[in-house]
Formats: C-alpha cells, structure tokens, sequence
C-alpha cells in the first residue's frame, strides 16, 4: 500500500481531518463550546495543534464545520424518512416526525438548537445558510403544489421560511423540555393538525385567493 495513505485507504491529511471533526462533535456535545479547548481535541486525536491549523481557522471554524456536518447528517436521515412516500403530505409529515426524533439527540440538540445560534450568529444560522431549509423547502413545495394552487416562487420561499422557523421553534421546545417524549407527541400533533388544516383548505378552493379571501386575509 503506498505510504501516503492509512491502512483504511484515506490520505493521512483527510483522516487527520475526520478524527478532528469526530472528536471534536463528541467534545462540544458532551461539553459544550466554551468547555471544550484545542488542546483537549488534539490531545484526544493524537496530533499536533499545527496539524489542526492546517485544516481550521481555529476553534470557531472547527465548530463550524462541525455544525454543517451535525446538520447534513439530519438531512440524510430526513431525506431517507421520505424518500419512498410518493404523497407529498404524507412526507411532509414523515419529515417533520424525522426532524422531531433528531431534535431529541444530544448532539443535535447541544450543537445546533443551543449552541449555533450563539457560535455562528445571525448569518450562520439564516435559513439559506442551514442544509435542512433545502430540505423543508423540497416538502413545502411539493404540499403547496400538490394540488391546483397556482403559487409564485417568491411566495413558496415566504412560506418555506415560516415553515421552517415553526420547526425550528418545536426542535428548540423538545430539546429545552424536561420530557421531550411527551413535548415531540405536542409538537407533532399541533403541527400534524397544521399539516391537515392547509390540506383540507387545499381541497376546498381551487386557489389560493379564494382560500385567502374566505379567511378574511390579505396577499398583499
């Protein structure tokens, strides 16, 4: 085997890189951003502080990349949740329930409902800027034009946007809650019945002025 790369057949620079970012998912879950210091990651992963510098900025970047690596990982697994239900509502309620079992995952719940907001700012944690917007946008899409609604894309991404700050605000209650069983049973009832609302208004008027005009709202 050429020497350049491990016994597992990855260069050693690309297996220095995913042994930080493991240990270092594993340190800011189990310990929090501000417990957790360079030298614990490096002395755990058996490396130098330089060969972390060769990969990352420093700790604010580590935890960066460890954020969109936490939230990819969701996505996956949302996406697997999903992918053999043909029905677009029945997805979007597969999906929110995904999302609602990850929500109650320690690194999930450490790294991006408490922690992220704090570490990446505003810009960092913008709905363009997380991987699971993409993924709510796909379900909300395909909800919203299920049926004969003739739907504008900038009013799909008004709607994407609220849809998935409604999420996130039910992720953030599961994981703040002292029995997250019981708050994600609350959390998906009330936005399954959400979910069932929009499908029976759907089913009802043939456009989405009419559904408007009938509720007493306004689209402009």
């Amino acid at each position: 085997m050429d020497s350049q790369t491990s016994d597992l057949g990855r260069a050693p620079s690309s297996a220095t890189k995913e042994d930080l970012l493991r240990i270092a998912r594993d340190l800011f879950t189990t310990q929090g951003y501000a417990a957790t210091s360079l030298d614990s990651i490096v002395a755990a992963a058996h490396v130098t502080k330089g060969a972390l510098y060769h990969h990352f900025d420093g700790k604010a970047d580590l935890f960066a990349a460890v954020h969109r690596e936490v939230e990819a990982d969701a996505v996956r697994r949302i996406d697997a949740a999903i992918e053999a239900e043909p029905d677009p509502w029945s997805a979007a309620r597969l999906g929110m329930h995904a999302y609602l079992q990850i929500a109650r995952e320690s690194a999930y719940r450490r790294i991006v409902i408490q922690e992220g907001p704090v570490m990446l700012g505003l810009a960092g944690v913008r709905p363009d800027a997380r991987s699971t917007f993409a993924t709510v946008s796909r379900l909300v899409h395909g909800v919203l034009t299920a049926g004969e609604w003739q739907l504008d894309d900038e009013l799909l991404r008004t709607f994407s946007r609220v849809m998935f700050g409604a999420i996130n605000s039910a992720g953030a209650a599961v994981a703040a809650s002292a029995d997250p069983e019981q708050e994600a049973t609350r959390v998906e009832t009330s936005l399954g019945l959400m979910i069932a609302a929009l499908r029976q208004i759907s089913r009802e008027h043939r456009s989405l002025e009419a559904a408007v005009g009938e509720l007493g709202t306004s689209l402009t």
